[in-house]
């Protein structure tokens, strides 16, 4: 008789089972109920497919739809996989690449077939009906166990010679897997639900067309990447299409249009041409963060665009940023000879694509004491990084930012209080711009990393001892997770994740705890035992990017920023022109004040006035007539309000002057 195996249940229970034994068995021993909930489980932490038998001794968790993150995982894995079985049935002679799911949906890359064009979005509604008619079959996902040899003449007898090419690739002797579902097939690790049937399909749709290269790599064929979404019930896919019809609202492209705040043009890829209007919310959020900053004893400094290479080398960057730096040579050669080509040997400068090597060698000039730990050095520093042409999106993703950054050198003493305080003061300044929804990650060890065990316990122990004992809310300290091989080469960082006004997730802040790039670049001070130490060096940053975070504010407001954030904060118009005279001393009344504050005296309708210039978010629109000329008043109408207050012209302005000022402003004087 075969030896039993040992399954642990997540009460601690253990149930003695036959080989062969499947998790779905037990799920439907404990009760009928729960077999039909269950839709995959997680065996020893790693989720598997419900039928798939036992291999040994294991711990059993049973996953259902509860489980919200698997189950979606599942739902759209298998959306993928339906959808490529339902454009191979429509379009014969379409090649499959590789379709995983995404973190809204699924994608699957074709070849089409020779002769027939890439496809088009005019093509997802046909599509869509296959698959419903894939689903409703039932078909189920059943799991073969393959080698590579078999797989690379599977795909070579069905022409399929992208798959033939990955199959090649694969290690010998590793164990490979296809799933089929009726008589379509892919390889694939899984898992997978136990059927198409478990699927709802209204649950999902195709969402749009693209291009893709094979592998990612330019030099490669050209595929036609469908999109989908993919969700457990209809409910979730309406909800979720509401939320992309609002981000389109929202969209800081079409917003940034709209307000005049910036443009972006091939002749500057992946950099922002600020507007006036942009710029202005620019400075008022650097003015902001200025003095959040002055007030917490930040030294604010300035470092170089250009370094040598060298310097990248000895930081560990150039190995793990060299294809994402902008290089150049440190000098060209004077010649006369047209088309003379610089010798591969000269030496090397490159863009910083960050600040943290300037700040060490800022921190090495002069002798340093315990006594003058911690140093904050702070920059709003201008970096450049190389990132791919589909990569970039509007201003969210660009080539050349401005980080809000900043480097604590500090004793291993000071550490923990220094992060608990960085924390607090994040979580200030989210508070003022909007922000009072976030969640705090601890990003661990990754697999090739820089510095010893001891090194990363330490480190990871800190952070976490930091966020816990913070005065952070008790809401954000119950959200706190960890994400392991999540950290950077270099350091463990925790992460800052916002929630914004229609829930969607950013990451924003961090804060690295580093004891390997004071090491590289050997960065000391001097102990109270006269000997020398090296300090911790704790990366950070509030913001992250200008850039992005204005983008995120953008969308966050929609497009309504705070009165103290809009680039225009008043306009005061005119109903008739006997008012041109009474409206410029309005607005020269308001810019005294400080009120950023324009006039519209066209001969134009109020109306017209009006729309205008909500289209254009300005916060406040100061109507003027005859009227309230001779009775020095104003109608005041409020962005995205019907009615209007009409007060007098000095309450007018100590109102505004009020509203107008920058939260941690409006705190001083309160």
């Amino acid at each position: 008789m075969s030896a039993m195996f040992r399954i642990t249940l997540p009460d601690g229970a253990v149930r003695e089972v036959m080989p062969g034994t499947t998790p779905a068995d037990i799920a439907a021993a404990i009760s009928p109920g729960l077999r039909k909930a269950a839709i995959a489980a997680r065996v020893d932490g790693q989720v598997r497919d419900l039928n798939r038998p036992f291999d040994g001794d294991a711990s059993l968790a049973l996953v259902t739809a509860k489980d919200e993150a698997d189950a979606l995982e599942l739902h759209r894995h298998d959306f993928a996989h339906v959808l490529a079985e339902a454009v191979q049935t429509l379009y014969p002679g379409t090649q499959i690449t590789f379709g995983p799911a995404t973190d809204d949906g699924f994608y699957y890359d074709f070849a089409p077939a020779p002769g027939r064009g890439m496809f088009t979005d005019e093509d997802l509604p046909l599509i869509e009906a296959e698959m419903r008619k894939i689903i409703a079959k039932g078909e189920k996902f059943e799991r073969e166990v393959v080698t590579r040899q078999q797989l690379i003449d599977r795909w070579t007898a069905q022409g399929e010679t992208f798959k033939a090419e990955w199959a090649a690739e694969l290690p010998e002797g590793e164990e490979l897997t296809i799933y089929r579902q009726g008589e379509w097939l892919d390889m694939c690790r899984g898992p997978h639900l136990e059927s198409t049937a478990k699927l709802d399909p209204a649950a999902f749709k195709l969402t749009r067309v693209s291009g893709a290269y094979w592998r990612g790599d330019q030099k490669n064929a050209m595929l036609s990447r469908i999109y989908g979404t993919g969700w457990l019930s209809k409910k979730q896919l309406d909800a979720h299409l509401t939320r992309l019809e609002e981000a389109a609202k929202r969209d800081h492209r079409k917003l940034g249009a709209e307000m005049d705040l910036f443009h972006l043009q091939s002749e500057a890829q992946g950099s922002v041409f600020w507007h006036p209007n942009g710029y202005m919310m620019w400075r008022q959020l650097e003015a902001y963060m200025r003095r959040r900053l002055d007030a917490h004893d930040y030294q604010e400094v300035k470092t170089p665009q250009l370094m040598d290479a060298r310097q990248w080398e000895q930081s560990g960057h150039w190995g793990k940023y060299r294809e994402n730096m902008f290089v150049v040579p440190d000098e060209i050669p004077n010649t006369e000879d047209e088309g003379a080509i610089v010798s591969a040997d000269a030496d090397m400068m490159a863009l910083k694509p960050m600040n943290c090597p300037a700040h060490v060698l800022i921190f090495r000039q002069g002798i340093k004491s315990y006594r003058d730990l911690p140093i904050r050095m702070a920059e709003f520093g201008c970096c450049h990084r190389n990132e791919p042409h589909g990569a970039l999106h509007g201003i969210m993703r660009v080539r050349q930012f401005t980080q809000d950054d900043a480097h604590i050198f500090c004793r291993e003493d000071q550490l923990i209080e220094e992060v608990r305080d960085f924390c607090e003061l994040l979580d200030s300044v989210y508070q003022d711009l909007g922000f009072t929804d976030y969640a705090v990650k601890l990003a661990l060890r990754p697999e090739k990393r820089f510095g010893s065990d001891a090194m990363w316990d330490k480190a990871e122990a800190e952070l976490r001892e930091a966020v816990l004992s913070s005065n952070l809310s008790q809401d954000i300290k119950d959200k706190f997770e960890e994400l392991p091989g999540e950290g950077a080469f270099y350091a463990p960082k925790l992460e800052f994740h916002l929630t914004d006004a229609i829930g969607r997730t950013w990451q924003v802040g961090t804060i690295q705890s580093d004891r390997v790039l004071p090491e590289r670049l050997d960065a000391t001070y001097v102990g109270e035992d006269g000997n020398r130490h090296r300090p911790v060096m704790l990366h950070r940053a509030i913001l992250g990017t200008f850039e992005r975070f204005l983008g995120i504010l953008i969308e966050h407001h929609a497009g309504r920023m705070p009165m103290w954030l809009s680039p225009v904060q008043a306009v005061v118009a005119t109903i008739v022109s006997d008012a041109d005279d009474y409206a410029n001393e309005v607005a020269a009344a308001l810019k005294a004040a400080g009120i950023r504050v324009e006039t519209d005296l066209r001969n134009e309708k109020i109306n017209y006035k009006v729309r205008e210039h909500s289209l254009a978010k300005v916060p406040a629109l100061v109507v003027v007539g005859k009227r309230e000329a001779e009775e020095r008043t104003v109608a005041l109408r409020r962005l995205g309000s019907q009615g209007q207050q009409v007060i007098g012209l000095d309450k007018l302005v100590a109102m505004l002057k009020a509203e107008a000022l920058a939260p941690d402003l409006a705190r001083n004087l309160s």
